[in-house]
C-alpha cells in the first residue's frame, strides 16, 4: 500500500500527554519511515477533558484566564480558549463547575451552583466571541443551570417575589419566577452549542438528578428534592422561555446545565467529538488521505460509545479512508476491528507499572516506535 498522506487526529493520553503532544509523536515515527509523506496532525477530544486545549492548538486560539466562583462559591481559576478571528470561544464546564474542584467530604448536590460558568460566558462575551462551544460533563452541580444563568443577569423569584441571592440544587423548588429584564443584552446575539454525550433527560427516572446526583454527593433523599426541584424549574423555564425541555434527550447533562442552556437560548446539542471534528476541519483533513490514526490513553469496550477514536472512525470510514488506533492500555481489540478499525495497537512492547506507562517521555517512546513499525509493515 502506498502512503502518500496521513491524518493524525488523537485524543489526550490523560494524565500524561495531551492531544498535541500524543499527534507529535506519531508524527515523529511516521517521519522516520516515510519523511517525505504528507501528515496532517489534528489535536481533538470528545468535549470532555482536553477539549479546550485540543481546540486551541488545532485552531490558533489563545489560552484565557479567569476568576470565578466555584461549584461551592470560593474563587477558583478557570481556562478557556477563544478564536478572536471566528469570534468563538471554547469553555468546559468542568473548568468552573466540576466535581474535582470540590473536596469529597463536602460533595453535596443541594449547595452546589453553575455561577461560575455564566462568568466564564460573560468573560468571552466581553472578548467579542458570540459562538460559543461548551463541554459538558464532570459536573459537580445538579442546578439545572439556574446559577449559569444568574450569573448572567436573570433573576430568579421566589413566590413572595424575592429574588433568590444563590440559585442552587437545594433551592430550585422555590423558584416560582424568572425576571430577564436584566440578562446580559450581549446573549441575544450569541450561539450555544452543547457538547454532549448522553441522552438523559431534565428530570425522572433517567435524569440527571436519579442518574448522577449519588455520583455528585447526594444520598436518597437528596435525590428526590433534587428531581422534585428539577421538575418544578422545567415548568418555570416553560413559562418564561417558551420551551419544554423536561424531556429532551440530553437535557439532564451536567446535572441538566444543558436544560438551561437549551430552555434560555435554544441552544444545539451535539456529540462531543463531532463538535470538535467539525471545528478543527477533520472532513476536508481526510481528502485524499491515505491513513488516518487515532487513539486514546485506554481503548476498550467504552471507545465505540461516542469517544473520540469511534467519532473518527465513523467518518473515515464514510470516505473508505483505514483507520488504525493506538492506546497506552488495550482491552477487547479483537471487538474494537470488528467495530471497523483496521487495527488496534499496543504503545507498550515490555512489561510496565502503571506510573511507568505514565511517564511522558516513555509514552512518547512507545507512541513513536509503534507508528514506525506499523507504517513500515503498510509500506512493505
Amino acid at each position: 500500500m502506498k502512503i502518500h498522506r496521513i491524518v493524525i487526529a488523537s485524543d489526550s493520553f490523560k494524565g500524561c500527554l495531551n492531544s498535541a503532544q500524543v499527534n507529535a509523536a506519531i508524527a515523529s515515527g511516521v517521519a522516520g519511515v516515510l519523511p517525505d509523506a504528507d501528515v496532517v496532525s489534528l489535536p481533538v477530544a470528545d468535549g470532555g477533558e482536553g477539549t479546550v486545549e485540543a481546540l486551541a492548538s488545532a485552531l490558533g486560539g489563545a489560552m484565557i484566564d479567569a476568576e470565578v466562583h466555584g461549584p461551592l462559591g470560593s474563587p477558583v481559576r478557570a481556562r478557556y480558549a477563544i478564536d478572536a478571528a471566528a469570534e468563538m470561544a471554547v469553555i468546559e464546564m468542568a473548568q468552573a463547575s466540576g466535581l474535582p474542584l470540590v473536596e469529597k467530604e463536602l460533595r453535596n448536590p443541594l449547595e452546589t451552583n453553575t455561577y461560575g460558568v455564566g462568568e466564564l460566558i460573560a468573560d468571552a462575551l466581553g472578548l467579542g466571541c458570540r459562538r460559543i462551544l461548551v463541554g459538558l460533563g464532570g459536573s459537580a452541580t445538579n442546578d439545572g443551570g439556574a446559577g449559569m444563568l444568574s450569573a448572567l443577569g436573570y433573576r430568579f423569584k421566589d413566590a413572595e417575589g424575592r429574588t433568590i441571592d444563590r440559585p442552587r440544587g437545594g433551592n430550585l423548588g422555590d423558584i416560582r419566577s424568572i425576571d430577564s429584564s436584566g440578562a446580559d443584552p450581549r446573549l441575544a446575539s450569541a450561539e450555544f452549542i452543547l457538547a454532549c454525550d448522553v441522552t438523559n433527560p431534565f428530570t425522572g427516572p433517567d435524569g440527571a438528578s436519579q442518574i448522577f446526583g449519588p455520583q455528585k454527593g447526594a444520598d436518597a433523599a437528596a435525590v428526590a428534592r433534587l428531581d422534585a426541584g428539577m421538575e418544578n424549574l422545567a415548568r418555570v423555564y416553560e413559562r418564561t422561555f417558551g420551551r419544554d425541555i423536561i424531556s429532551v434527550p440530553g437535557s439532564g447533562a451536567a446535572g441538566g446545565l444543558a436544560g438551561g442552556f437549551i430552555a434560555a437560548f435554544g441552544a444545539r446539542v451535539r456529540p462531543g467529538v463531532d463538535m470538535v471534528l467539525d471545528a478543527v476541519g477533520f472532513d476536508s483533513a481526510l481528502d485524499g488521505a491515505d491513513l488516518v490514526i487515532t487513539g486514546e490513553g485506554r481503548l476498550d469496550s467504552q471507545t465505540a460509545m461516542g469517544k473520540t477514536p469511534a467519532g473518527v472512525l465513523r467518518r473515515a470510514r464514510a470516505r473508505n479512508i483505514p483507520v488504525v488506533a493506538f492506546g497506552g492500555a488495550v482491552e477487547d481489540a479483537d471487538a474494537l476491528c470488528a467495530a471497523g478499525f483496521a487495527a488496534v495497537l499496543c504503545i507498550q512492547n515490555s512489561p510496565l507499572s502503571l506510573a511507568e506507562a505514565m511517564e511522558p517521555a516513555r509514552a512518547a517512546e512507545g507512541l513513536r516506535n509503534a507508528a514506525a513499525q506499523m507504517v513500515r509493515l503498510i509500506a512493505l
